[in-house]
């Protein structure tokens, strides 16, 4: 049990944490800073909002399980993406603090990160079916 379920949720849960980081962290950061000035806000990135995110990540990762269990591999890097994305750029961009420039690279990098986060999912489940 602990193979089957707690390790795929685990493993895509790190991988979409370390995905997570390195894109807003490195890659798009100063786009987050600078649109959150021009609105006169100050990017939260205090250790309480990296722990959030560390919990999104594994809720994330959990709910990309669950969806695998039912869909194929595309299937799932796509509803997940959707789920995880699109809905929270939705919201994010209706309370006006997504800086829009960044889905350049959040799009492509967020649906990779979809689908390494399913491959690890599907690949570990296949292995404890076979044993």
């Amino acid at each position: 049990m602990l193979k089957k379920y707690f390790l795929p949720i685990l493993l895509a849960g790190i991988w979409i944490s370390i995905s997570e980081f390195i894109r807003n962290e490195f890659l798009l950061k100063s786009y987050w800073t600078e649109h959150y000035q021009s609105l006169g806000l100050e990017f939260p990135s205090e250790p309480i909002n990296g722990a959030v995110w560390g919990i999104w990540s594994f809720v994330f990762a959990a709910s990309i399980f669950v969806i695998s269990r039912r869909f194929s591999l595309w299937e799932t890097t796509f509803l997940s993406w959707v789920v995880g994305f699109v809905l929270m750029w939705l919201v994010v961009g209706n309370m006006a603090v997504l800086p829009v420039e960044i889905l350049y690279a959040a799009i492509p990098l967020s649906i990779l990160e979809c689908f390494v986060a399913s491959l690890i999912i599907f690949r570990l489940m296949k292995s404890t079916r076979l044993k």
